[in-house]
Formats: C-alpha cells, sequence, structure tokens
C-alpha cells in the first residue's frame, strides 16, 4: 500500500473519539454569545435601546449620537464575554464570509492604552474592496469599498472576536454582497404582502418571510480527506470506484448515528446554541457518512446569516474533532449528494402564518390568495428559479435521480388541486348570495379538513407545498440561501403587487365586492399557471417530455441555466421591485460564469494532475509487476506459457489500454482547457468549460477507476471509497 494512503488509515484506525464533556444545549444557553434584546436591555440606554428597537423594526437610521452609545456598551458587553477584537462579518459575492479583525486596544498619545470602540467604527468601515469579485463594477486599483452595519442581524462573538453582520457596497454604491439585495427583497415582499393581507386584517402593519434551511453534509475523516488532493483541492473526489456497498440497503438512512459522529454533532450544537442558531434535528442522511442538520425557522435575513455561519463553524468543529466537512453537492460518485432545503412562508406583525389555513372561510380565503399568487409567481419566473440553484456543483445533483430535476415545478397535492380546481369554476363577476355561501362554506370552509388528511410529499419535486410552506428543493448544499431567498422574495412581491392593482381595478370599475374580486382574479391566476403544477414523478422522460409541451424549461447547466438572469425581463423586474439595478445584475451573471469555468478548470487541473502522476505511474508500476511474473513463467514453463500465462497477457493488454486512453485523453482536455482559457467573453467561456472541457472528466476518471480494480490494492495511491465512507 502507498506510504501516504497506509498512514492515513493507520492514523485514523487508531483515533478515539473527542470527549464533549458539556453539549450546553440547554434553553439557559441559546444566544448567550449574542448582543439581543436581552443583552441590550442590560447595557444600553432606554434612548439606544429604543433606537436599535426602530432600526430593527422600521428601518430607521440611527443617529450617530446614539450610536456612539450602542458602541460603547457593546464594547463593554463583548470585553466582558472576552472578546478582544471586532470585525464587520459580510458576505462578498464569493458565496462566503469575510471578516478583518481589528483590536480594542488603542494606544494614547502619552503612551497609555484604552480599549476604544466608537459609533464610527460600527455604523461604517471601509475594507478594501480590490480583490472580491466585483463583475466588472470596480477595477482591481480602486480598492475602495464600504461595510455597513445591518442592525436587523444582532451581533455576536465568535471566539474572541465581535461579529458586526453588515452590508457590503462599492464606493459608488452598488451592492457587492448578497446581503444588499436580500434586505432589498424582503423590504418589497413585506410592503406588498402587507398591501394585500389589510384585505383580511386592517390590523397588520408588516409581513415577515420566514425561512429554515436544511443543510445536508458529508463527514469523513480528516486523514483520509488529506490524503486525496482531489478532495483537498475541489471539495469533491474526481475519481474513484464505487464501493461494493454503497446505499443499496438504506441501513444509514435514520440508522444510529456513529459515536464519533455524535461527538462532532454535540459540540456543532453547542457552538450553535451559544451563537442563536436554533438547532432542531440532526439524523443519518441516505448516503454513507452523510448527515442533516436542521434549525427552528427563522426571519429570512437572520436564518440566511446563521446558515453561512453554520458553514464556518462546522469546518472548525470537525477539524477538532479530525474529521472534515464536505459541503459539496456530489462529492462521491454513485451515491446521493447534498441539498440545502430552503422552507419558506410568510407571517404577519398579528401572528397569522400566511401559507396556513385557518379555521374560519376568510382566513382561508387569505391562505389562497398567498398561496395562489406564489405559483403564479413561480409560474411566471420558473425560470429564474432554476437560475437560483445553479452552480458547478448542483449541476451534478439536479435531474440526477436523487434531487429535483432542473424542470421547475409545484407540487401541491391531489387534494389541493382539486380546490383549486372548483375555484376555477367560480362565475364571472358578482356572485348571488347562494353561490358566495356555497363557495365559502363548501370550498374555501373546508381546507383545513383537506390538509389534515394531504397527498404524501413528493420528494423529486423542486417546489412543494408542505402544509404551511412551501418548500424549494432544488438548492444546492454549498449555497448561500440569501440567492434563492432573493430570487423568491422579489418575484412573490412583483406578484402580490399585480395581484393588488388587479383586485382594486375591479372592485372600482366592475362595483364587484371584495371577495368577488379576489374570486375573479384567483380564478383566472389559476388557469394561468396550472402548466407548473405537477403531482407525478419528476424524474420520469415523460415528465420531460410533457414539460416541454407545456413550455417549461430545461436548462440542464450553469451557463444555460444563468443566462435569463440578464434577460429583459429579469432586469425589469429587479429595477421595479427595487431589489437591484442592471449594472448589479449583469455583474453577478458575470461573476457566476467566472466561477463556473475557474470551477470547472481546476478541477481539469486536478483531475489530469492525480491521473497522470499518480494513476498512470502506480499503473505502470503493476504491469511491470505482471510482465516480470510472465517473463518467470515463459522461463519455467516454455511451450506452455501462453496458456498459463492468458490471464496475465490479458490484464497487461487491458492496462496498457487504460494508460494510453488516459494519457491521450487527458492531453486532448489541456488543450481544450488552453483554448477556453483565451475567449475573453464570460459566457462563451463558460460555455466552453462545460461543452469541451467537462466531457473528458468522465471519460478520463472512467478508465482511472477501471485500472483501480485492477492494480494490486497494496499498490494503489489514493484512499478508496469504502475506506472514507465506512471508516468510524
Amino acid at each position: 500500500m502507498s506510504t501516504f494512503r497506509s498512514r492515513a488509515l493507520t492514523e485514523t484506525l487508531n483515533r478515539n473519539p473527542v470527549e464533549v464533556k458539556d453539549s450546553n444545549m440547554r434553553s439557559e444557553n441559546f444566544a448567550s454569545h449574542v448582543f439581543n434584546a436581552q443583552s441590550m436591555k442590560q447595557y444600553l440606554t432606554a434612548e439606544s435601546f429604543k433606537g436599535v428597537k426602530s432600526a430593527i423594526k422600521d428601518g430607521k437610521r440611527i443617529d450617530r449620537k446614539i450610536a456612539d452609545q450602542i458602541a460603547n456598551s457593546m464594547k463593554n458587553w463583548a470585553l466582558s464575554m472576552g472578546a478582544t477584537h471586532y470585525t464587520h462579518w459580510f458576505q462578498p459575492l464569493t458565496g462566503g464570509t469575510a471578516e478583518k479583525h481589528d483590536a480594542f486596544f488603542e494606544l494614547l498619545p502619552d503612551g497609555t492604552t484604552l480599549e476604544k470602540f466608537s459609533g464610527n467604527e460600527l455604523v461604517q468601515q471601509e475594507p478594501d474592496a480590490s480583490s472580491f469579485p466585483s463583475g466588472g463594477i470596480r477595477n482591481t486599483f480602486e480598492a475602495r469599498g464600504y461595510t455597513a452595519w445591518d442592525p436587523t442581524s444582532p451581533a455576536f462573538i465568535y471566539g474572541t472576536t465581535l461579529c458586526i453582520p453588515t452590508i457590503f457596497v462599492a464606493y459608488t454604491g452598488e451592492a457587492l454582497d448578497n446581503k444588499t439585495p436580500l434586505l432589498k427583497a424582503l423590504s418589497a415582499v413585506d410592503k406588498y404582502a402587507t398591501a394585500v393581507a389589510k384585505y383580511f386584517d386592517k390590523n397588520v402593519s408588516k409581513v415577515t418571510a420566514s425561512l429554515g434551511w436544511e443543510q445536508e453534509y458529508f463527514l469523513i475523516d480528516k486523514a483520509l480527506a488529506d490524503a486525496r488532493p482531489d478532495i483537498m483541492l475541489t471539495g469533491r473526489s474526481l475519481l474513484g470506484h464505487s464501493s461494493a456497498k454503497g446505499q443499496q440497503l438504506d441501513d444509514h438512512y435514520f440508522g444510529s448515528i456513529p459515536n464519533r459522529v455524535m461527538g462532532f454533532m454535540r459540540e456543532l450544537e453547542s457552538e450553535s446554541i451559544k451563537l442563536g442558531i436554533p438547532v432542531k434535528t440532526r439524523h443519518n442522511e441516505v448516503a454513507p457518512n452523510q448527515f442533516e442538520l436542521a434549525p427552528i425557522y427563522e426571519e429570512a435575513n437572520l436564518a440566511v446569516d446563521h446558515n453561512s455561519l453554520l458553514m464556518d463553524i462546522m469546518g472548525k468543529v470537525a477539524s477538532k474533532h479530525n474529521m472534515k466537512v464536505l459541503l459539496h453537492e456530489k462529492p462521491f460518485a454513485g451515491i446521493n449528494g447534498s441539498g440545502k432545503h430552503n422552507n419558506w412562508s410568510l407571517s404577519t406583525d398579528t401572528g397569522i402564518n400566511l401559507l396556513s389555513p385557518g379555521k374560519t372561510p376568510m382566513r382561508n380565503l387569505q391562505f389562497l390568495t398567498f398561496f395562489v399568487n406564489t405559483i403564479k409567481a413561480v409560474h411566471a419566473y420558473e425560470e429564474l428559479m432554476r437560475a437560483a440553484a445553479a452552480s458547478a456543483g448542483n449541476d451534478h445533483r439536479l435531474g440526477a435521480n436523487e434531487a429535483p430535476p432542473a424542470i421547475m415545478s409545484a407540487f401541491i397535492g391531489r387534494q389541493l388541486t382539486e380546490v383549486l380546481s372548483e375555484l376555477e369554476n367560480v362565475t364571472d363577476g358578482k356572485l348571488s348570495p347562494e353561490e358566495k355561501t356555497d363557495l365559502k362554506l363548501n370550498v374555501v370552509g373546508k381546507i383545513p379538513e383537506i390538509l389534515l388528511d394531504n397527498t404524501d410529499r413528493n420528494r423529486t419535486s423542486p417546489f412543494a407545498f408542505t402544509g404551511n410552506k412551501f418548500e424549494f428543493r432544488a438548492v444546492g448544499s454549498t449555497a448561500n440561501c440569501a440567492t434563492p431567498m432573493t430570487v423568491l422574495n422579489t418575484i412573490v412581491a412583483r406578484q402580490l403587487k399585480a395581484f393588488k392593482e388587479e383586485v382594486d381595478r375591479l372592485i372600482e370599475g366592475k362595483s364587484l365586492k371584495k371577495d368577488e374580486a379576489i374570486f375573479n382574479v384567483l380564478r383566472e391566476y389559476i388557469k394561468d399557471s396550472k402548466d407548473i403544477l405537477f403531482e407525478g414523478n419528476g424524474y420520469s422522460e415523460q415528465w420531460a417530455k410533457e414539460a416541454k409541451k407545456r413550455g417549461l424549461t430545461n436548462n440542464r447547466s450553469t451557463p444555460e441555466a444563468i443566462r435569463v438572469k440578464v434577460s429583459k425581463e429579469v432586469i425589469r423586474l429587479y429595477e421595479e421591485m427595487e431589489v437591484m439595478n442592471e449594472k448589479e445584475i449583469r455583474a453577478r451573471h458575470e461573476i457566476e460564469l467566472d466561477e463556473y469555468s475557474l470551477r470547472i478548470q481546476i478541477e481539469g487541473r486536478v483531475l489530469g494532475d492525480i491521473a497522470l502522476n499518480h494513476v498512470i505511474p502506480t499503473a505502470v508500476n503493476y504491469q511491470n509487476t505482471l510482465i516480470e511474473n510472465v517473463r518467470g513463467l515463459k522461463e519455467v514453463f516454455g511451450k506452455e506459457f501462453e496458456t498459463i500465462a492468458r490471464d496475465q497477457l490479458e490484464l497487461i493488454k487491458k492496462i496498457s489500454g487504460h494508460i494510453s486512453t488516459i494519457t491521450s485523453k487527458t492531453a486532448e482536455m489541456v488543450e481544450e482547457r488552453k483554448k477556453a482559457n483565451v475567449i475573453d467573453d464570460p459566457e462563451k467561456k463558460a460555455v466552453a468549460y462545460c461543452e469541451k472541457v467537462k466531457p473528458y472528466f468522465d471519460q478520463i476518471r472512467y478508465h482511472c477507476d477501471k485500472l483501480e480494480l485492477m492494480v494490486d490494492d497494496e499498490l494503489w495511491p489514493l484512499v478508496k471509497y469504502r475506506e472514507m465512507l465506512f471508516t468510524r
């Protein structure tokens, strides 16, 4: 066995679980490291506390005098918690998080020292923006960018650093992050959902979008991961033959959690609880060594921050337990990959979930209004929804019989489909008293009973209604939830705005009563958006054909999928909802194309290196051993040699064939990569990488994996699937 692989396996087998003495999962520890309302009441003056609450609730600007009071109180709290530094914690367009730490420590002119933190340092800072992706918004020599405090997401202490969630914008004002468009989308859906909610309750003054993400991930031994160059550099295995046992027996799913993994989970939950992340559920997933963590639902902006923070915590906690978290959507071939289901809903400040039926016909009419408008929005922007889940990693999952297909559709269940069918037949115009009573009592009024025994869930649906929320199942495990949440909240806001305008026009123009106008508009929406509803098997070829007839798109690759993001319709959508301007939209499109090309480029380079410098030398070495063996057989058996050595000779030929093909295909891949690298247009370059370079990956992998089965296990240089996926 290769020295590197042998050492990694030995180190792994000698591991003992890291002892976690106290999981700190008790309720009194929740948000103990967060500067939340409880901490603020203790440290802030009444005036400054009122200023923060107004900023959070109404978006009011905080006066600089009050900002100084808040900063001083925040500093005192942080110092009492052992913090030594502070940072503006933001989410640039890399998909991850960023931070620059500054000490509270200040040197005074007389040589004495002081812990200092001012309102200016709290509210705004000026990090170097030159090296973050900007999509042409900034030149590399233009370094100035601004981070600005987001008071709606509370500050927290991570390690010994006070982290202040912020937005990140260019000197010229354009957003350079994921948070800014999300906040604007949430503001838009609040505005237009509140206007519609007032049809049913005049006391509603705010609507909040909620998000509950479900984070899937793989957990493998760190030594084994470090022994794989592909996992180290790309986050996934670019080659490796499937283990004889994979997930066929379904014995890992919801099974007993291994001891080492349980130790990791307990410490992860402990750290999450202290940081206010309301982790709730943990379990084994379908694939071996795959797991899931899910929290209680939160306000969408805070939930996005918490998911980004969690992904960072996961890596650090795993390292302490001598393990490595793999968040890539498809780290191993032949078994399920990982997603991040986004569960979304809307709630009023009066305590009503707008996507949850009630006990009265009026509550259910409100439910139907938001339910149907959401479906209408997804139908109108199904291609943009697909684009929201697009990435190089997620391309391996969507449509691969383990995740939703690349075709967007909505699943609502048979019984709700029947309710919509009945509503579709509502009389055009005014309703008679009998019709109105019949409709409300016999159709709208029976919705709670229907949902108690709703149709089974459909795991093949990208966008499924699951009782009191919609579940966007197509999102990938590495994704920043801000992207799909920005899209979903923007399109729903746009749809609710159109709905309000149509209903008001019917009330004023045709003198219809409010309920009659709502029923009339909903009826047309149901007719218009029926094509997006699908209850069957999303993996089937029949559905792909049927979807094409319905006019639904099937964009299988990221370059193809994200093209819609710069369409006139989408630019108009974002500008109308004041979420992004055209410059910001085009910049993001260019960044996503560049990232796609770079990821495929890196994977191609790593694959070529492993194939030429690891696999082929090992195969040649083993082949030479076989040749020496055949020579010895010839000397011993003479004329009978060919009969006796027939299998060895055939094996030598097969190994030669695989070596030859790997060499030639790798050379061809390199040439195609060189051609792609000189293309200036980002979209053409991404398409070249997708269509010309990436296809070689499977071809090269096939022959490398065949050699893995032929070459002596003692010689094979790479840690194998069975070792990574089944070592505890």
